[in-house]
C-alpha cells in the first residue's frame, strides 16, 4: 500500500468551502498473521516451496514485527502535531503456534499502554479486526511446506459455521472493550472477507458498522461503509518504512478533516 494509493480514497466535498472528510485506518495491529502468514507470489507460486517463501527475494508478506511502545509513542506525537485522528483495527488475540490465544494487552503490554493513552486522549478509535485474523481449524494458519497459507489468514469465510462468526465477534468485542474501556462498535473484517453470517452475528452482538473494501449500504440494524472516504493501510508500512512514512501520510492530509470510521 502506497501513500499515493491511500490518497485516491479521498473524495472531494460536495460544497467547495468544506474540508474533505477522510478516515485514516491502520489494520493488523496485534494480528499474529504478521508472523504466521508466509507465502510467495514469485515464479507462479513456485516460490512457496519449502524455505524459499521466507527469503527476502521471494516472500510477499511476513514475517514482520509488531509495533513497539516507542513506535506508538511516536505515532501519538504525530497525531497531536497534525491534529489528526486514527482508527486502529486491533486483532483481539495473538494466535500462538499451538493455537492458544493471548489477548492483545497481555502479548504486547508496552504497545497497549501507549495505544490506550491515544484512546483516552481522543486521538485513536479502536475497531475490531477480529479475534484471530485467521482460521484455527486444523491449524490451517500455520505455514505450509509447498503452498501458500494466505487463504487461512482470513477469519470470516462464508463456509465457516454461523456460531464461529458469533463466537469470534463476541470474544473480540469483550477483550477490546474490557482492556480499552470504551465501546467497540466497528468491525474491520480481515482481508475484506465477510459474509451474511458475519453481518447477522455482528448485528446480534452489538456492532453498528462494518468497514472494508466493499460497497457502502445500509442493512437492518447495521451500516456497511466502503473505503471511498477511507485511507487504509497496515502497521506493516510503519514497521518496514519507518515513522517518517506515517508522517508523510499525515502531511498529505493536512487539508482534510480527519475523522474516525464511525463518524463518516
Amino acid at each position: 500500500m502506497t501513500i499515493a494509493y491511500a490518497l485516491t480514497n479521498a473524495r472531494r466535498p460536495l460544497i467547495s468551502s468544506q474540508k474533505p472528510r477522510i478516515a485514516l485506518r491502520m489494520d493488523d495491529v496485534g494480528a499474529s498473521s504478521k508472523y504466521h502468514e508466509i507465502y510467495s507470489k514469485r515464479w507462479y507460486g513456485f516460490g512457496n516451496i519449502l524455505f524459499l517463501k521466507r527469503m527476502q527475494r521471494f516472500k510477499a508478506w511476513g514475517p514482520y514485527n509488531e509495533l513497539t511502545g516507542l513506535e506508538w509513542r511516536s505515532i501519538l506525537f504525530l497525531l497531536r502535531k497534525y491534529n489528526a485522528k486514527l482508527t486502529v483495527a486491533v486483532t483481539a488475540a495473538w494466535v500462538e503456534s499451538d493455537a492458544s490465544l493471548v489477548p492483545y494487552p497481555q502479548k504486547w503490554p508496552e504497545a497497549f499502554r501507549e495505544l490506550k493513552l491515544g484512546v483516552d486522549e481522543g486521538l485513536v478509535s479502536i475497531a475490531s479486526h477480529g479475534l484471530t485474523h485467521c482460521v484455527l481449524q486444523d491449524r490451517a494458519f500455520l505455514p505450509n511446506a509447498f503452498t501458500s497459507n494466505r487463504r487461512a489468514h482470513r477469519e470470516f469465510w462464508d463456509w465457516l459455521p454461523y456460531e464461529t462468526h458469533r463466537k469470534h465477534l463476541i470474544q473480540s468485542k469483550d477483550i477490546l472493550e474490557n482492556c480499552f474501556q470504551c465501546p467497540i462498535n466497528t468491525l474491520i473484517p480481515p482481508g475484506n472477507v465477510f459474509s451474511q453470517s458475519t453481518i447477522d452475528a455482528a448485528r446480534e452482538v452489538g456492532f453498528s458498522f462494518i468497514n472494508c473494501a466493499t460497497e457502502s449500504r445500509n442493512v437492518p440494524g447495521l451500516r456497511i461503509i466502503g473505503n471511498t472516504n477511507v485511507a487504509a493501510f497496515h502497521d506493516r508500512e510503519v514497521v518496514l518504512f519507518g515513522i517518517q512514512w506515517f508522517e508523510k501520510l499525515l502531511a498529505s492530509h493536512v487539508d482534510n478533516d480527519t475523522v474516525f470510521i464511525h463518524e463518516l
